[in-house]
Order: C-alpha cells, then sequence, then structure tokens
C-alpha cells in the first residue's frame, strides 16, 4: 500500500484551524478548507511511486481491480475529502447522469472554455456525495415542506416577503416550491438587498430557528440564497452521523468538520450565497422541487465491526472501523482499490503508521490489516 501526500485547498470558506488541529501542526493563519485524496487531476494525491493519477494510468487493472476497470473505466471513481468549513458554502446542487451528460455535450458544442466562470459543466460525469460529521456539523439539505417553510418566512414580518409566503400556501407543493425559488433568484437586485437587509435584522432578533440564517446573511448581505435557504431543513449532525445529497437536491454546508466522499466530477449549480455565476434556468431544470426529510444516516454495524454508512450509488463506499484498545488486528482486504484514512488515535495500517489526518491507498487486492486504537475510515467502490 502507498502512504498518501494530499494537497490541502485554501478556499476563503475554510476553518483556518480545524485541518491543523486534526493534523497537530500549527495554523497558517491562511483558511484550510479541503484536504484531498485520489487521484483528481485537479490536486492528486502524491506517492512514492509518482501521483495516484501516474500510478492508475500505469496499471489500471492492478491498482483498481478488473471489476472495478469494467465498470467505471480505468480511474478512479470517488474523491476522499477531509472538509473544514469555517463559514458558509455556497448554497447548490449537482445533476444526475444524464443531466451532467447532456450539459456538457451542450457546452462542449457552443465552444464555451471548461475555466470560463459561466460554465456549468466541467465535466460528464455525475456528483453524489456523502459528509459525515467528525465534529458537529450544521448544513442545509432539501426543501421544507411548503407551509413550514411559509411559516419560518412569516415570521419575520418582512412586508416584502409576503407574496412568498401567499405561494407557498395556495399552490401544490411542487408548484410552490418552483415559483417561490425562481422569483427569489430573478427578483431586481437591489430590491432584494434591501428585502435580505430586513430579514436578516429579524433573524439576530428573533434568534433560535432563525440563527442559522442571521448567519448567512452576516457572511452574504444582500445575497437572495439567505431567503432561498429558508426553503430548505436546516439540520446539525453529531459526531459519526452523515448526510447523503442525491442528484437535485439543494443543500449547503455551513460549519464544521467531517470526512467527504463524492463521484469524481467537478458540477455544480449554484442558487446563492455566492459570488459565482447563477444560472436560473439551468439550476431550474436540475433541481427536484420536493419536500424531503435530510435523512441522517447513522452507520450500520456488521459483525467484523465494520460500521458502513448506506448510500444508493455504487461509485464509493464510506465505512469506518473504531478500534478499541487492547482490539485485535483486521483483515480489510478487499477486490477492489481503498483509501484508508486515520481520524483519531494511532493505526497501523500494513506497515504505515497513521495519526490523525494521514492515509494510504491500498490497491486491489492486496493485503490490508489494520490495528491500533482509533478510528480508520474505508472508502472503495461497489462492482
Amino acid at each position: 500500500m502507498d502512504r498518501l501526500d494530499n494537497t490541502v485547498r485554501p478556499y476563503a470558506w475554510g476553518s483556518p484551524t480545524a485541518i491543523p488541529h486534526l493534523l497537530g501542526v500549527e495554523p497558517t493563519g491562511e483558511p484550510q478548507a479541503e484536504m484531498w485524496m485520489g487521484a483528481h487531476p485537479g490536486a492528486p494525491s502524491r506517492t512514492a511511486r509518482g501521483t495516484l493519477v501516474d500510478v492508475i494510468d500505469a496499471d489500471p487493472e492492478r491498482e483498481l481491480g478488473a471489476g472495478a476497470v469494467a465498470k467505471f473505466g480505468p480511474r478512479l471513481p470517488f474523491l476522499l475529502k477531509i472538509l473544514a468549513a469555517g463559514a458558509p458554502l455556497s448554497l447548490q446542487v449537482h445533476p444526475d447522469l444524464a443531466q451532467a451528460a447532456e450539459g456538457y455535450a451542450d457546452e462542449e458544442r457552443r465552444g464555451i472554455p471548461v475555466d470560463a466562470p459561466h460554465r456549468n459543466y466541467k465535466d460528464a460525469n455525475h456528483k453524489p456525495e456523502l459528509i459525515c460529521a467528525l465534529t458537529e456539523f450544521d448544513g442545509l439539505c432539501g426543501f421544507r415542506d411548503p407551509v413550514r417553510a411559509a411559516d419560518l418566512i412569516d415570521g419575520l414580518g418582512v412586508a416584502s416577503l409576503k407574496p412568498y409566503v401567499d405561494l407557498l400556501h395556495a399552490q401544490p407543493e411542487e408548484a410552490a416550491l418552483r415559483e417561490v425559488l425562481t422569483a427569489i433568484l430573478t427578483a431586481d437586485p437591489q430590491e432584494m438587498a434591501h428585502t435580505v437587509a430586513e430579514a436578516a435584522a429579524a433573524c439576530a432578533r428573533l434568534g433560535g430557528d432563525y440563527a442559522p440564517y442571521a448567519d448567512l446573511a452576516q457572511h452574504y448581505p444582500g445575497d437572495p440564497g439567505v431567503i432561498a435557504a429558508m426553503l430548505l431543513n436546516h439540520v446539525r449532525l453529531q459526531p459519526g452521523e452523515a448526510l447523503f445529497l442525491g442528484a437535485g437536491i439543494p443543500h449547503a454546508y455551513i460549519s464544521g468538520l467531517g470526512v467527504e466522499i463524492m463521484a469524481n466530477s467537478d458540477n455544480v449549480l449554484r442558487c446563492g450565497l455566492t459570488p459565482k455565476h447563477v444560472d436560473v434556468p439551468e439550476l431550474l431544470r436540475v433541481v427536484r422541487f420536493e419536500a424531503s426529510d435530510p435523512g441522517v444516516l447513522r452507520p450500520e454495524a456488521s459483525p467484523a465491526g465494520e460500521e458502513v454508512y448506506d448510500t444508493p450509488i455504487d461509485e464509493f463506499r464510506l465505512s469506518r472501523y473504531v478500534l478499541p484498545e487492547g482490539g485485535t488486528a483486521r483483515d480489510l482486504t478487499l477486490g477492489t482499490p481503498q483509501i484508508l484514512l486515520c481520524t483519531a488515535g494511532s493505526v497501523r495500517a500494513g506497515e504505515h503508521e497513521l495519526n490523525p489526518g494521514q492515509s494510504v491507498f491500498v490497491p486491489a487486492g492486496e493485503k490490508a490489516e489494520i490495528a491500533g486504537t482509533g478510528t480508520i475510515f474505508r472508502a472503495t467502490v461497489i462492482v
């Protein structure tokens, strides 16, 4: 197996301290948002044999296994991250596989450069993702019931929001959510900025259930995404709990440290809480306008001690092992590629001693035994 040397991405929303604290190093003072583990071309992990991209390209079947190559092609189909949100991320959705392929082909046909700020589809893949909390973790996930959203917005007492309240009460669920989100994102920017300022003041005054939206407005003053966020479920994960974000589900991470895994894609359609491009027509094509429970996931334990986060896709499978002091070694050998990430304690993986934040890549079929006291997350695929 290969010890991984991973890149930390310094996005502005990142916490300056959470990842350094996990790694046991001094903060630099700069935001440290995500540490990437995998073979994404934007920041592939490095090994003693070269980057993980180079290692896999040299012999895909040996590294990934014949089953994974047959199903997903000669590439690692997932990206594993440690994510540290010190400020809210943009409100966003991801396309399904057919939408991504269609959108990518259309933008290629129209000759939009892949790095253009108004480009929506960087690739032809979907981007389902799972976030598992390492600390208390706040986020937004999926639409509230329209009546509950109407009651929350009405409670602000902001006159300019009354039409949205009336729409949410009057229309069938899908039409109500679609019409209100469309109205929010297409409103006159100056009028909306004034509405957001009034709403933010009310949220700060009321506190309680309104406190998260006051925080959003503080980071993104005047942004229509503050009002759009009130259409969504607010969820607070405890350590070990997780959220699965499927295609078309609007979501945003607000604060906290977690392990995130996703299909290897960069396709994001933004709804707000961002200075970046918001393509409203394309967004409305992708969003699933249906109320849903956030669906907090708790791991399902097996007799072998593996705790699995069950999701409906095959590009990734995330699980964890919590190794008690004095416990026996566990054999994690699989016929599929794995990344093993330590998040607590000290765990030996093969010949590598792993401390929090350290990880290894295990080629398909290679012996993988872990021992020690701590927590290991295991990322692999389903074939």
